[in-house]
């Protein structure tokens, strides 16, 4: 198979609605999962040889990744302006790290913002799963929760393990970062420095906001489903009488309905 081929087949895998690109987009989507579990349970023991003949192997993959959708993308001159590439292009150097024999494993946490990514999956997401297109906003709304959980725990873990007692390992610091976005604050483990001060008002701030964002579309969904008979458009605001989009009569059923 020549050059050229490859990048048209490459360019069909990564940007095209064939079948086989959807497949081949799930399959990117369970390999950051699988690299995401690998993470958080390699947090809790000393690495073997194993474990960094993993590293090694995770690495070269994603650099794969990486250099084919440099190569496939259609607007090349801003690929690195999108700040998932950046910490793509961190994952590849902390994974492949213990070759060079540097300390750059903690980073390998950055890998978890490749979940960003699986974003462009949503039309496909619609499609194949009925749960997904009637329960689409919290399920989103879980995604940028856990996305901001995940990050924040492996910046806290990065920055205090090793110089705070009371963060042994990754649970240490997912416990700290739920307790303070749910607003708990046991206080049994606090950060230290001025660093890990700011960390904790960053949690505050930003985690609260998803989580109660995810609570209001769980328990007072913003807007409900019912298909307008003229047009189409499928969300309404819950005391809507007629369509946005069309002006069309629209009959939302409600408690109060007789």
């Amino acid at each position: 198979m020549t050059g050229a081929a490859v990048l048209a087949r490459l360019r069909t895998l990564y940007h095209s609605n064939t079948a086989a690109a959807h497949r081949f987009r799930y399959g990117l989507l369970i390999f950051d999962l699988s690299t995401i579990i690998f993470v958080i349970v390699t947090s809790f023991f000393t690495h073997t040889a194993l474990v960094e003949a993993i590293d090694v192997v995770l690495g070269v993959v994603i650099l794969t990744d990486f250099l084919a959708r440099l190569m496939t993308d259609p607007q090349r001159s801003r690929f690195f302006l999108r700040p998932t590439n950046w910490a793509d292009l961190v994952a590849v150097v902390s994974f492949l790290a213990p070759i060079a024999g540097e300390g750059f494993g903690f980073l390998r946490i950055l890998r978890t913002l490749r979940l960003l990514h699986t974003y462009q999956l949503l039309v496909r997401l619609r499609q194949d799963f009925p749960y997904f297109r009637s329960h689409e906003e919290v399920i989103l709304a879980t995604i940028n929760l856990a996305v901001f959980l995940f990050v924040t725990t492996g910046l806290i873990y990065t920055l205090q393990y090793g110089v705070n007692p009371q963060i042994r390992n990754y649970a240490d610091a997912l416990y700290f970062t739920v307790t303070t976005l749910t607003t708990t604050g046991f206080g049994d483990i606090t950060l230290t420095g001025t660093m890990g001060r700011m960390l904790s008002v960053g949690v505050m701030i930003f985690g609260v906001t998803l989580f109660l964002r995810l609570a209001q579309v769980m328990f007072r969904p913003a807007k409900v489903r019912q298909p307008c008979e003229r047009c189409g458009l499928l969300l309404h605001d819950p005391d809507a009488v007629h369509c946005k989009h069309c002006g069309a009569p629209i009959r939302i059923e409600t408690e109060g309905s007789v």
